[in-house]
């Protein structure tokens, strides 16, 4: 039986990995990343139960909040390696990598970020809550200043 997904909608490792890469490359731009990045985080977890990625380390972390020293675990997907929040059992199980080496880049790829998150989300079954008083492609109706003359109470 065929399925109704092309096969590029399929949730191989290699896709999600892709997918990822994709909406991870667009939250760090993004005006609001939150879901971006918990649809990440969400998506790695279940790889990593699944068996399609692994845990490999800890790296310090680039950009620590309140300049204090913090560490994020390097999980491998097939070609592809990301970082996600630790839990404290990852301090106590993984090895610590030091810091991050930029030498190793994750392949280029070309996936639409509503295609990444798509497959993302019907393979985490995490969906992206709509604020319906405002569509996306519309801002919000602004008030036009009423100038008064001077000497005028308002």
């Amino acid at each position: 039986m065929k399925s109704h997904f092309s096969t590029s909608f399929q949730p191989t490792a290699l896709n999600l990995s892709q997918a990822i890469f994709t909406v991870n490359r667009h939250a760090k731009t993004a005006i609001n990343p939150k879901y971006l990045y918990k649809l990440k985080k969400a998506s790695i977890e279940k790889m990593l139960v699944e068996g399609k990625a692994i845990k490999v380390g800890l790296h310090f972390s680039e950009n620590p909040k309140f300049s204090k020293q913090q560490s994020d675990v390097l999980v491998q997907c097939g070609e592809y390696s990301f970082h996600i929040p630790p839990s404290k059992q990852d301090f106590e199980a993984l090895p610590h990598l030091g810091k991050l080496d930029h030498s190793s880049k994750n392949p280029k790829c070309r996936m639409p970020l509503n295609q990444a998150k798509q497959l993302l989300e019907n393979y985490t079954g995490i969906h992206e809550v709509q604020n319906n008083n405002y569509p996306h492609n519309r801002s919000p109706k602004t008030t036009k200043p009423i100038f008064k003359k001077l000497g005028d109470s308002y």
